[in-house]
């Protein structure tokens, strides 16, 4: 091979490399970009996620959403926010109506039961609420205080 032609090949190998490592710096900043974004995205999640419950929690204490509703959206919007937020035992009375009504019908599944499967449900989740009630409010209280100490806490 005569030295031309392996200067050429070496120009062509050049050429090629700084091409790859283009578009590989191309590929990492697209790469950056879409990381940023799904933090953001995550970190929205979680405020709005926690200005519901915000709005959840004050219902609740005032008595303007029924105690297994309440509770339920609770603990949605806490696991949304955090995992962990859930499991915190101060908040487990939320969990606990969830366990105890998950398995009654809700929406279109309840208009298909008869009238006395209905009441029957009713009855059952009507006991459950009397009996959570005071453990869901003070969970509910809780969340308040916990919300009100991280507003404070951000501030500082």
């Amino acid at each position: 091979m005569s030295s031309t032609g392996a200067l050429l090949l070496l120009v062509i190998a050049a050429m090629v490399i700084a091409g790859l490592a283009g578009y590989a710096f191309k590929l990492r900043q697209e790469v950056k970009r879409r990381e940023v974004f799904r933090i953001e995205e995550e970190q929205r999640a979680r405020q709005n996620s926690l200005e519901n419950l915000d709005y959840v929690v004050s219902a609740l204490v005032h008595e303007q959403v029924d105690i297994t509703e309440g509770a339920w959206r609770c603990k949605v919007l806490l696991e949304i926010a955090d995992p962990s937020l859930a499991e915190r035992a101060e908040f487990q009375a939320f969990a606990d109506v969830y366990n105890r009504t998950r398995h009654l019908k809700t929406h279109s599944s309840r208009q298909q039961l008869t009238p006395r499967e209905r009441m029957q449900e009713d009855k059952e989740r009507l006991a459950v609420e009397d009996e959570m009630r005071p453990a869901v409010l003070a969970a509910a209280h809780e969340v308040i205080k916990w919300r009100a100490k991280e507003a404070a806490d951000g501030l500082h």
